[in-house]
């Protein structure tokens, strides 16, 4: 790899398949540059950069933002349900949630 180049990943997962792509971009690339490059986009027909928020590490980011060497850019998906509808639907149904997000259970 030469000076001008960097590594980062881009990160896409599904409830039961996750693939990490390693890529190697021009130093300065921006986080859509890197998606572009790593070909993700042309296996998971559903990704749209229009509608699917970005981040790196975890932290939402906006497409043009220049990366850094070994950054991971995740792309995530919209969510299933509303967290906040399910808890309240939770507690309109009686039930408790045990610490880590689970269904309490009566096994002690």
């Amino acid at each position: 790899m030469n000076s001008g180049e960097i590594m980062v990943e881009v990160a896409y997962a599904l409830p039961h398949e996750q693939l990490i792509v390693p890529v190697k971009v021009k130093s300065g690339s921006s986080a859509q540059e890197a998606i572009l490059a790593s070909g993700i986009m042309n296996k998971y027909a559903e990704i749209d950069l229009a509608i699917n928020k970005i981040g790196i590490f975890g932290k939402l980011t906006k497409l043009d933002m220049p990366l850094r060497h070994l950054d991971r850019i995740e792309i995530y998906r919209p969510l299933i349900a509303d967290p906040k509808e399910v808890r309240k639907q939770r507690v309109a149904d009686g039930k408790v949630m045990k610490k880590g997000g689970g269904d309490a259970t009566d096994e002690a």
